[in-house]
């Protein structure tokens, strides 16, 4: 009996301890009836967690009710927009339908392509045909209520800027605030200083569908010890570091046409060689500039007063980018599909370094460290090597809930959100229980001391930030201004640079390490240049690759075709540079 009843107490003590160490908010908890955000988003765990806290707190304090967010992670960037897509397609499609309207043959392909011309009719579509599509694309464009049709999703936050703008010309955003409701003091200080930029350094940070909500570079993250063992005594610095064969089987690599966050390190790396290109063949950034806006003006590759000399130079370092992606695919332990491995792994040692986002990288050398500075794991941004991009919330067409999706648009974007970026985990104000490491977007979290309130703030938030975001290689806004994206250069290849890295380096990439051991084996690239040849020689079917072509050669053959026919190539021609390394080694050995 007594042993029966001191169980029970013991019990009885357990259950109460929650209650006993609970700490108070002053706000009640979310229950059945109070209001439900729907969000899709590639954002981790962490970063969930602290947002639908602090947002649901800030809900309670401003409108009297907490709020539950539905978070829906079903993967990166890429599936999410093609989740969308479809979710978008079968909507209007029955809302359409249910009208008594037809649905022609083409019409789901044509319903959100980016580029479309009504008096382009192909031969396929009868003219009947062809003004229903034409008919149900402006009536999917003019139409946000999710009486009609909807995705059941109210945001998508997080991913590119890119993919933003994409799914913008898609159809699937609308603005997140009317002309002349944005919230007062969301884009500018009571000084007029602006808080938001439109962008800097060629990168778009907002837009009227979408808002960046933190900004990110992108770098390189290794491990001293792996790096040690390796007998490499020069960290990677720069992208081209990745590319040195001592660094053969130990990178961590995320797959581009998964993670459009890794696509767009991609394109910064190509965006570097193009600049190293035109830099090396004696060009000054104002005569880039002046001839870069000449071009634009032009509307092409050429324009009066541009030297050839100079698009030659653009498109060798284009070439150059393609071919260093080969590189470090070739020295690949893997691809991943999820882009936050690859600092796990180097944390951990499982590889030796590896491209990443940068918080990614802040936050594992921070974890696996254990606060260490002198710890095995480093990130580093490559200075002048990366742009600054912005991480979007973007406003879906049809959003069941707009309203509340509007206000937690304007938390994220306001002060309280954006301490939850950067502030240490407990600080007044901060996280709850995770340093998310990120960089947040508001001019007013960083030094500025032509503008005394900007300065004056971004003081009163130092002393709390996981960072100081004075440093150059945290503060954003001196980021952006050390690096100027070109969007000629290489904007118009992103999607080619996915599916390109995926057959050169993936889809192939057993020929590839195999031809790049015995490159290594037989003395390395400089003592092989008839097999180097044959690695880096560029597809010429279905028609050869240029800087030119690649821009607009998935618009011309599909995309499976594509593929099939480049990693055909790539295979063959590893094949053939195996091959020709190994009749090297045997003519170097005694």
């Amino acid at each position: 009996m007594i042993r029966n009843l001191t169980i029970l107490l013991v019990l009885g003590v357990i259950l109460a301890l929650p209650f006993v160490f609970r700490q108070e908010t002053g706000i009640r908890e979310w229950k059945e009836g109070d209001p439900v955000l729907v969000v899709v988003t590639p954002m981790n765990e962490a970063l969930r967690h602290e947002y639908a806290v602090g947002f649901s707190r800030w809900h309670a304090e401003r409108y009297g009710t907490p709020v539950r967010i539905d978070w829906r992670a079903i993967g990166g960037t890429t599936e999410i927009m093609r989740y969308l897509q479809g979710q978008f397609t079968s909507a209007f499609r029955a809302w359409w339908t249910g009208q008594g309207r037809a649905w022609p043959a083409a019409a789901a392909s044509a319903l959100m392509a980016t580029s479309f011309d009504p008096a382009a009719r192909p031969d396929t579509v009868s003219e009947a045909d062809w003004a229903e599509i034409i008919a149900l694309r402006d009536a999917f464009r003019a139409t946000d209520d999710p009486a009609a049709f909807t995705s059941g999703l109210d945001l998508c936050y997080g991913g590119g800027a890119y993919d933003a703008a994409n799914a913008t010309r898609m159809g699937m955003l609308v603005p997140v605030w009317d002309e002349g409701q944005i919230p007062d003091g969301l884009l500018r200080a009571p000084d007029g200083t602006e808080l938001l930029p439109e962008g800097m350094g060629g990168e778009t940070w907002r837009a009227p569908a979408f808002y960046g909500t933190a900004l990110s570079t992108f770098g390189i993250c290794w491990n001293r010890a792996r790096m040690e063992a390796l007998g490499i005594d020069t960290p990677p610095l720069h992208w081209s570091d990745l590319g040195d064969p001592r660094w053969a089987g130990t990178l961590g690599v995320a797959d581009p046409t998964k993670s459009g966050s890794i696509a767009k390190a991609f394109e910064t790396l190509v965006q570097v060689q193009c600049r190293r290109a035109v830099e090396a063949a004696g060009y000054t950034p104002e005569q880039i500039d002046a001839w870069e806006a000449a071009l634009a003006a032009a509307g092409g590759d050429t324009a009066p007063d541009v030297p050839a000399a100079y698009e030659e130079a653009v498109e060798r370092g284009w070439a150059d980018g393609i071919r260093l992606i080969q590189r470090i695919g070739a020295n690949a332990r893997y691809f991943t599909d999820s882009a936050n491995k690859v600092p796990l792994d180097v944390g951990a040692g499982n590889a030796a370094a590896g491209l990443c986002i940068d918080f990614y990288g802040r936050y594992e050398a921070e974890t696996s460290n254990g606060g260490r500075p002198d710890g095995a794991m480093v990130y580093a941004t490559p200075v002048g090597e990366s742009g600054v991009s912005a991480d979007p919330v973007m406003m879906l067409r049809g959003a069941p809930h707009k309203q509340l999706a509007q206000r937690l648009c304007e938390y994220v974007l306001g002060e309280e959100g954006q301490r939850l970026l950067c502030y240490r985990a407990g600080e007044p104000g901060g996280p709850v229980q995770y340093n998310l490491q990120r960089l947040p977007i508001r001019r007013d979290f960083y030094p500025d001391p032509d503008h005394p309130d900007i300065q004056a703030a971004f003081e009163r938030h130092r002393p709390h930030t996981t960072g100081d975001l004075s440093r150059p290689e945290l503060d954003a806004y001196a980021l952006a201004r050390a690096f100027t994206y070109r969007p000629r250069w290489t904007a118009a290849h992103f999607n080619f640079i996915r599916d390109f890295t995926r057959a050169m380096c993936i889809d192939s990439g057993a020929e590839l390490r195999d031809a790049w051991r015995a490159i290594i084996a037989a003395g390395g690239p400089d003592a092989c240049p008839a097999a180097m040849a044959a690695l880096t020689a560029f597809p010429t079917t279905p028609e050869p690759l240029t800087f030119a072509t690649a821009r607009t050669i998935r618009s011309r053959h599909d995309r499976e075709d594509l593929l099939r026919d480049w990693t055909a190539h790539y295979r063959r021609q590893y094949n053939e540079a195996a091959r020709l390394a190994r009749e090297e080694a045997k003519r170097r050995r005694p």
